[in-house]
């Protein structure tokens, strides 16, 4: 997958929240949000799949430790919309990672890292960021 963003040296605290407007490409297959300590240590792994390895309107949640992959946490609900505009954000605690979605939904997955604090995130794919608030 494409990286289209990555920004590192982040210093996000457990409560603040990660906020991400952007542009879902009429023709997305898929993209991803990551979150953690570094490309290789990640908390979270957001994966909206429309169409891409076998998925279709399937998000993908997963964490990646020391550059092995834990069990994937597929959620049924799918949000989003090829074409469309979305707004996500995501915060954390010492339990778990607070992923809101469109239409007021929420999305938990659990703090497998223990992540203290958020150091590193990236965006993955065909999304086209228009804004990004760290609150």
């Amino acid at each position: 997958m494409e990286c289209g963003m990555v920004l590192t040296h982040l210093k996000v605290q457990p409560g603040e929240c990660i906020t991400v407007k952007g542009m879902v490409p009429p023709d997305a297959k898929s993209f991803a949000l990551n979150l953690g300590r570094a490309g290789s240590d990640l908390a979270l792994h957001f994966n909206p799949r429309f169409e891409s390895q076998g998925d279709t309107c399937t998000i993908i949640c997963n964490s990646l430790q020391g550059r092995t992959w834990g069990e994937e946490q597929r959620e049924p609900e799918f949000p989003f919309q090829q074409g469309q505009e979305t707004k996500i954000c995501i915060s954390f605690d010492a339990q778990e990672l607070t992923v809101g979605l469109p239409g007021q939904q929420q999305l938990k997955f659990p703090n497998r890292l223990g992540l203290e604090a958020v150091e590193f995130f990236s965006v993955e794919g065909d999304f086209r960021v228009k804004s990004l608030k760290f609150k």
